[in-house]
Order: structure tokens, then C-alpha cells, then sequence
């Protein structure tokens, strides 16, 4: 009787055959590799591009601290007209509020209070244009404290005087003033003047948007500036992160108070922390993310199916090797193994390939776009488990056909 070693393909050996027919083939090999190829490539690079969004919003977009969040009339991203309208209709926070709330909060280390709008600056000869224009409360370095590389923050003295001071940005002096020592230097802001008291490090940008064109005046001087009735945008610094939803309750019950909100009625205001923009942004990237995997899995059955129907060539061209192992005793289930592992070592090989150009391609549109990314460990292999998984879920059929195949037939074969 024939020894199972003669009758039985080892692993390693049905590995070989599936890498010599593919390197035999080769035209037809990239053919066959090309959608698994693609789908994997997409999945690497989406969930690089993906997880590397996320993290730079939770670092650069939000900057809000773990214990610090906004108190405002409106949300600041509104999603469609009916929330607009109903934010239209509720009274605005004024900069007695914030004295208020700042006097009457317990559990706050901070309360600041800020007004912002787009505006032009100019120094001498030089202008620059779209420069954000804030107005803040001396509590801004407590807060949202924006690094200074000279100088000096904003006072309470300079706010409750309305001094026209300002703290500016690294491309205020890199643009406006280059060569010069710009501390006490007069700007002029749209259509005033203040001193410049700080300079802020540079930031770098955040989605090819400048995160250094930026001047801040003390909030009494803004509103004097701009003769403007905006409603002021409240924010509150907690005691750690641990003392956040405490000091929350505590500052919502003291604001419906204040508003005379009833007790049945919802707030007539919005309480904003990190954790709310990094869960929209999850939603819309989480969107995204779906709608891009489910192209990709196209591309992935695509793939399979023409693995399939390459196999399916292969056990015709083949048929009579089929039936030589048979007639010398090999079982169904030794020649449904080979074909199996063949078609799984393809899709695999389709795999690895479509890791490296999904990595490629993240770090092409890195180095290319403002978009960053992060190649993630569990991408990539779950990208190899899925290509693998495709090649032996539609290598089935394939290698029941092969060893079905009658040995008698198989070796009559031509």
C-alpha cells in the first residue's frame, strides 16, 4: 500500500506549486491578484488616512483640554436649518454673564469669555488679510493658552480697562514686521490701533490652514473696536478631568437660572466639550470609513471570483495529475487541501501586495496633501486575514471539483 507521504501534498510543497503557477503565469497572475490587490490597498490606505485624521483632530483641530468646555448660545457646527432657527431664538450671552458666572461658579478654576471674527492687519506698508481677530478675557492663558515666545499675556487690568493691547501670532511678525523686535510696536486691526504686548510661538498649520494668524485684544477693547452686540462664547476651566461633569451640572444649573430656563423645558443654550467634537467627527470619519470599505469589498469579491475561476482553469489543465495522485491513493480531502491552501496563497501574495501599496499610498497623500496618516498594525493584518479568507472561501468550489474528479476519467485526459 502506498505510504500517505506519496498519496498526501505537504503544506509547504502546495505553496511552492501555487508561487511556480503564479510566476509562470504572469500576466495572468496580475490579473488575478489585481482586485484583491486593490481592495486591500484601499482598506490599508483608508484606515491609515482615517486613523491619522483622527488623532490630529484630537491634537490640532479641537484643542480643547480634557477639563475645559464652551458654553454658547448656539452649537458651534450646525447640522441643518431647523437647529439655525431654533439657535436664532434664544438670548444671547453677554459680558455681564460671564462676570457673573465667574463670580457665582464654585467649582470653576476659570471662566473666560470670547468674541472672534475675521478682519485685516497692517503694519506700515504691509497688510495681511483673513487674520482671526479675538477678543478674550484675561483668563485666556489659564484656558486656552496660546504659547508665547516674547512678551506678556493679556491682564485683568488691561480687560477691565478695554487697554488696546494684543498678543499676536508667529505670521503677524513673520509677515508684517520680519527683522524687527516687535514688542511695542502699534498694529493696526481693521480700523484701530493696538500696542503689541506678546508674540506667540509658531503653531505650524492645521489641513494647509495657518494656525499663526492670529491677534488677540482684551474682550472690553473688541467690543468697543466693533461697536458689537455678538453673543459672547463662555469658557469654563474644571478642577481636572475627573471634576468635569460635576462642574458642568453646576454651571447648567446655575445658567438656567439665570435664564429663567423652566424646569421641563430644555436648555436654551449649548454646553460643548472635547469629547462632542471628537464624537461628530467619529460619526462623519466613521461614514466615510463604511462607504470606503464597502467599495473595497467589491473590489475583494471581484478578486475572489476571478481566483475562482483561475483555479477552475488550473484543476482542467491539471486533471490528469489529479487522477495519477488518486489512482496511487490520495484522498478527496488530500487534493481538496492542495487546491485550497493554492488558492488561499494566492490571494494572500494578492495581500501582502495590496499592505505595501495601501502604505505607499498613505504616505504618497501625506507627503503630497495637508491629510496626515497612520498606518495601524490591526489594518494590516487584518487586510492579510481577509485577502486569505477570500481565497479560500472561493477556492471551495475549485478544489470540490478537483477532488471529484473520478480517476479513471482524470487520467484518460489529454
Amino acid at each position: 500500500m502506498p505510504s500517505k507521504l506519496s498519496t498526501s501534498m505537504s503544506f509547504g510543497e502546495a505553496v511552492r506549486i501555487a508561487t511556480t503557477n503564479l510566476w509562470t503565469h504572469k500576466m495572468r497572475s496580475v490579473l488575478t491578484l489585481l482586485g484583491v490587490v486593490i481592495g486591500v490597498t484601499a482598506v490599508i490606505a483608508v484606515v491609515s488616512l482615517v486613523s491619522g485624521l483622527n488623532r490630529y483632530v484630537a491634537d490640532k483641530v479641537v484643542g480643547l483640554g480634557a477639563d475645559v468646555f464652551m458654553i454658547n448660545r448656539s452649537p458651534s457646527i450646525i447640522t441643518d436649518i431647523s437647529q439655525w432657527e431654533d439657535a436664532q431664538k434664544r438670548r444671547k450671552f453677554h459680558y455681564d454673564d460671564y462676570l457673573w458666572l465667574r463670580d457665582a461658579c464654585r467649582s470653576c478654576v476659570a471662566v473666560g469669555g470670547q468674541l472672534s471674527k475675521r478682519g485685516q492687519v497692517k503694519y506700515g506698508t504691509n497688510d495681511l488679510d483673513d487674520t482671526q481677530v479675538i477678543g478674550f478675557t484675561h483668563e485666556m492663558p489659564e484656558i486656552n493658552a496660546r504659547e508665547l515666545s516674547q512678551g506678556r499675556y493679556i491682564t485683568q487690568l488691561d480687560d477691565s480697562r478695554g487697554a488696546p493691547v494684543c498678543d499676536v501670532g508667529f505670521d503677524i511678525v513673520d509677515k508684517l514686521l520680519p527683522g524687527t523686535d516687535p514688542i511695542g510696536k502699534e498694529l493696526r486691526v481693521d480700523t484701530s490701533v493696538c500696542e503689541i504686548i506678546g508674540v506667540g510661538k509658531k503653531r505650524g498649520s492645521v489641513m494647509g490652514q495657518s494656525q499663526d494668524n492670529w491677534v488677540i485684544i482684551p474682550l472690553t477693547t473688541y467690543q468697543r473696536m466693533y461697536a458689537t452686540d455678538d453673543s459672547v462664547r463662555l469658557w469654563v476651566k474644571a478642577d481636572g478631568t475627573a471634576a468635569l461633569p460635576a462642574t458642568m451640572d453646576e454651571v447648567r444649573l446655575l445658567m438656567r437660572g439665570r435664564r429663567h430656563v423652566a424646569y421641563r423645558d430644555p436648555d436654551d443654550f449649548s454646553m460643548e466639550t472635547n469629547a462632542s467634537f471628537l464624537s461628530l467627527w467619529s460619526s462623519i470619519s466613521g461614514t466615510f470609513f463604511g462607504v470606503t470599505i464597502g467599495i473595497a469589498s467589491i473590489s475583494l469579491i471581484v478578486g475572489g471570483i476571478v481566483i475562482m475561476n483561475i483555479m477552475l482553469v488550473s484543476v482542467t489543465e491539471r486533471t490528469r495529475e489529479i487522477g495519477l495522485r488518486k489512482s496511487l491513493g490520495a484522498r478527496q480531502a488530500d487534493i481538496r487541501t492542495q487546491f485550497l491552501i493554492e488558492s488561499s496563497t494566492i490571494a494572500t501574495i494578492g495581500g501582502i501586495c495590496g499592505v505595501i501599496f495601501g502604505i505607499l499610498v498613505a504616505e504618497i497623500v501625506s507627503l503630497t496633501t495637508p491629510l496626515p496618516s497612520s498606518v495601524q498594525i490591526w489594518s494590516v493584518l487584518m487586510g492579510l486575514i481577509v485577502a486569505t479568507s477570500v481565497g479560500l472561501f472561493f477556492g471551495v468550489y475549485p478544489a470540490t471539483k478537483a477532488a471529484r474528479l473520478d480517476p479513471v476519467v482524470a487520467l484518460r485526459q489529454e
